[in-house]
């Protein structure tokens, strides 16, 4: 996330407004009441009940980046601010790049959080923000562990710590082949690459297939999920970065193993034979297999943490900030969303449909509402930095008239800064007045 957010999709603009596109089903503007929602079906696998302890007729979500999370005074400007701007509930960034916006044994704190502990952002969000009525999703990101700058300077950081548990592009794969990954050319050679090719991809990743990197961010969630007096846990980044990735020694030895199953022997043989000779012989060899192999290794972990969070509470609100292109997302992410709603392993998708296009942003929420079946299985997420306030509000509108269940704007740090707009009418509180009858 170059704003470290989520994902950008740039579409060429048009105006966005509330008249961008006729209304298709009817929301009404004024916060409604607040009641128990129904158990629901989840589509062809285990039915999905969702039954959070704040239920919201809409959905007025923020996304807040870590950035916000650094001192008790931030923590607090922010929640008060939201609230009175008529937002319901924040997406807080706790896990910005495999650091700890929390407290955590499990990873180090992260290097901005400016007051030490025992200070504890996420802590401090819950307790305000329930005190107010709102409710508090814990945004994780997975497989982003960091920006293509310098490394980290904590020792404990996986990059330093794991550095073999990195994901590797194919530029760069038959380089690394011979190279220790704990030798320091490896991560550089990893750093480089992301910063020469910052326009494609936005940092250094984790290897989604590595057994161990899906121990960590499963323990992750757990540890948020029982520490916490959360309402729901946010996928973002659960993904691979494209398709270019991951070419590391480990994911390319782990498709081999894979492949044996779904080719005939003597299939196998000859590409074993040419492995020996040429490291991408199974890849090239067999692309479709590639790219299944590559989309389950995220769906595997989707369902994995999605299972033992409801077995531990099963009113926590599992969702994911997604790539809102279906197409994109499945062939080039190998994030097949869809397929996790209709299997019931995750609750909502949040499509980013980062867009100043108006017919574009219907397009996006369109698909994700039919893919979802149930409103209340949708929040459309808003790029407010792509916009103009009278864009931003027209969007907020158009996801009334497709019926989402909500929308989240990214995000708070914009809205309140860069993007602020008169500071005499500022944009967050212009929304909540505008939209939120506040």
């Amino acid at each position: 996330m170059g704003l470290g957010g989520c994902t950008v999709i740039t579409i060429p603009a048009e105006p966005v407004g509330p008249s961008s596109s006729p209304p298709r089903r009817s929301v009404p503007a004024e916060e409604p009441s607040a009641r128990p929602a129904p158990p629901m079906p989840g589509g062809t696998g285990a039915p999905v009940y969702l039954d959070p302890v704040r239920p919201f007729e809409e959905i007025r979500a923020l996304w807040v980046v870590r950035f916000t999370l650094t001192s008790e005074e931030t923590v607090m400007e922010m929640v008060e601010r939201a609230s009175a701007a008529g937002f319901n509930t924040l997406i807080v960034q706790v896990r910005g790049r495999a650091d700890a916006f929390y407290t955590s044994d499990l990873e180090p704190r992260g290097e901005s959080v400016r007051e030490p502990e025992p200070f504890d952002p996420l802590a401090l969000v819950i307790r305000e923000a329930h005190a107010r009525g709102m409710a508090v999703h814990a945004w994780v990101n997975t497989h982003l562990v960091w920006g293509p700058t310098d490394p980290p300077e904590s020792p404990r950081h996986l990059v330093h710590d794991h550095p073999d548990w990195l994901a590797v592009p194919k530029a760069l794969g038959r380089v690394l082949f011979a190279v220790d990954p704990f030798d320091s050319t490896y991560l550089a050679r990893l750093v480089e690459h992301a910063a020469a090719n910052d326009h494609a991809v936005e940092g250094i990743y984790t290897s989604p297939s590595h057994p161990a990197v899906q121990d960590r961010v499963h323990a992750v969630w757990l540890d948020l999920a029982r520490r916490y007096d959360l309402d729901g846990l946010h996928f973002d980044y659960i993904r691979f970065p494209s398709a270019e990735y991951d070419y590391s020694l480990g994911a390319l030895e782990r498709f081999r193993i894979w492949v044996r199953l779904e080719v005939d022997a003597e299939r196998f043989a000859a590409l074993d034979t040419a492995y020996s000779r040429d490291l991408y012989a199974f890849v090239e060899g067999e692309p479709e297999l590639w790219d299944a192999f590559r989309r389950q290794q995220v769906t595997t972990l989707v369902e994995r943490i999605y299972r033992d969070v409801k077995a531990l509470n099963p009113r926590l609100v599992v969702s994911a900030a997604v790539i809102a292109d279906r197409e994109l997302a499945y062939d080039d992410r190998f994030q097949d969303w869809p397929a996790w709603l209709r299997d019931g392993i995750l609750d909502i998708a949040v499509p980013m449909a980062y867009t100043p296009d108006a017919s574009r942003f219907v397009d996006l929420i369109d698909t994700a509402r039919d893919a979802a079946g149930d409103r209340r299985r949708v929040w459309a997420g808003i790029g407010a930095y792509m916009n103009t306030p009278e864009n931003t509000l027209g969007m907020i509108d158009i996801a009334r008239s497709e019926d989402a269940g909500g929308v989240v704007v990214f995000s708070y740090d914009w809205v309140v800064g860069e993007g602020e707009g008169d500071p005499s009418n500022p944009l967050l509180e212009r929304i909540g007045r505008a939209r939120f009858g506040r």
